[in-house]
């Protein structure tokens, strides 16, 4: 049995507690297997996370990931948070989540998808955007791969460790008395996203954007789902803009207006690139493909500028998503998400990681508080219960529901999404 990157098993301690099913996958950050718990026999995915802690900037994301995470737990279209747990490792770190079958980015290599299944993913991912923005969150990674896929085709977005906290002011779900008027707008990396699907203010080199970045990309998504491949596959930064600009064409100046001023290299990036031929050309073949309502969400969220790009919340009412609109609960998040340690705030990674061991520390004090007071109202109700309840009675005491990592006064989850 290895350890560390070579081995292909947990540690002795987290075998003692989880039975390893299947390795899921291996790649140079972690390792993923699909567990299930000895004691409760839940299944999970465990994700060790490969020197979480080697240098300051990998342990800021590993911290990131699990405070917004934490707080945004409870939504059913957002990977759910289970646990968190120390490896043998002091660099290393053991994170649970919901267990899911597969990603899109599979389904849509294996050609799995149907027209009804496109609107429905989309749906959900919009569903999910629509409460990670309302919340003052910015994804910044959305891509195939981040959505999780089970074969009733629900759908959970993951990886926050590029994800970044914006001002309300900046996100049209949240233009409410909550907004922190005065604040100087925080300055935010261009370097985020996968290039396929990265926005063109991304591209140019804006500091300053909202939610249309993670907008620009559901229209990739949505996009490859139909053409069954990447749509925009720029070989460089600067080829991807080329095949921006073959689709948008080139931007007037109303639409350069939010990405010019905070950004000193736009106006040049676009002049190097010359004449640029818009529509038809190779890039945007997979335009044909698309159904008209399809093609007009997925036309209206690839706009180069981004104010024209609806909000997750606007584009859930479009036509092409009817069918689901409003069938299951579509919250908001009940607050406006700050980090205990300000964006701009870089600290030395052993202050990240005792930081989280903290919360593992007193998130196992909580669980071991709450498994009391279970088995204390459960054996207050067995004396109670009549002999026909006895037995499920004992099982949940036996098994109490499991402590996820969530914040206090969240927003109701909202209901088991239909097979």
């Amino acid at each position: 049995m290895g350890e560390g990157k070579s081995g292909d098993l947990p540690d002795q301690s987290v075998l003692k507690r989880f039975e390893v099913l299947k390795l899921l996958g291996k790649g140079a950050y972690g390792i993923v297997w699909k567990v299930k718990e000895k004691d409760s026999g839940r299944t999970f995915a465990l994700k060790r996370c490969f020197d979480a802690f080697q240098n300051s900037t990998d342990a800021q994301r590993t911290f990131r990931e699990i405070i917004f995470l934490q707080e945004l737990n409870g939504h059913e279209n957002i990977v759910r948070l289970m646990n968190v747990m120390k490896a043998d490792s002091s660099q290393d770190l053991y994170v649970i989540f919901d267990y899911m079958e597969s990603d899109l980015q599979k389904a849509i290599v294996g050609n799995l998808l149907q027209p009804i299944h496109v609107e429905y993913i989309t749906y959900q991912v919009l569903k999910a955007l629509k409460y990670i923005h309302s919340a003052g969150v910015l994804h910044r990674d959305l891509k195939p791969a981040n959505v999780l896929l089970n074969s009733n085709c629900h759908a959970r977005i993951c990886d926050f460790g590029l994800a970044r906290t914006a001002l309300p002011q900046l996100l049209p779900t949240r233009r409410d008395s909550r907004s922190s008027e005065g604040e100087a707008p925080p300055l935010l990396t261009d370097y985020v996203a996968t290039r396929w699907y990265r926005a063109p203010e991304l591209l140019l080199g804006s500091t300053v954007y909202a939610e249309g970045v993670d907008m620009w990309s559901v229209g990739c998504i949505l996009g490859e789902m139909v053409a069954g491949k990447p749509i925009l596959r720029g070989r460089s930064a600067m080829d991807q803009l080329q095949k921006v600009v073959e689709l948008t064409g080139k931007p007037s100046e109303q639409d350069l207006r939010p990405i010019v001023t905070t950004s000193q290299y736009a106006r040049s990036m676009l002049e190097s690139l010359g004449n640029v031929r818009q529509m038809p050309s190779s890039g945007v073949l997979f335009l044909l493909k698309l159904p008209q309502l399809a093609k007009t969400l997925t036309l209206n969220l690839l706009k180069f500028n981004p104010e024209k790009r609806p909000s997750a919340e606007l584009a859930l009412q479009d036509v092409f998503l009817e069918k689901f609109f409003l069938q299951e609960a579509e919250p908001l998040c009940d607050k406006v998400i700050r980090m205990p340690i300000a964006d701009m705030t870089k600290l030395k990674a052993s202050d990240y990681r005792d930081q989280i061991y903290t919360m593992i520390a007193q998130r196992r004090k909580m669980a071991q508080e709450e498994a009391a007071v279970l088995a204390r109202r459960g054996r207050h109700s067995l004396r109670r219960q009549s002999s026909r309840y006895s037995e499920a009675s004992t099982s949940s005491v036996r098994d109490p529901a499991p402590l996820f990592w969530n914040h206090e006064g969240g927003a109701a989850a909202p209901p088991s999404t239909p097979k």
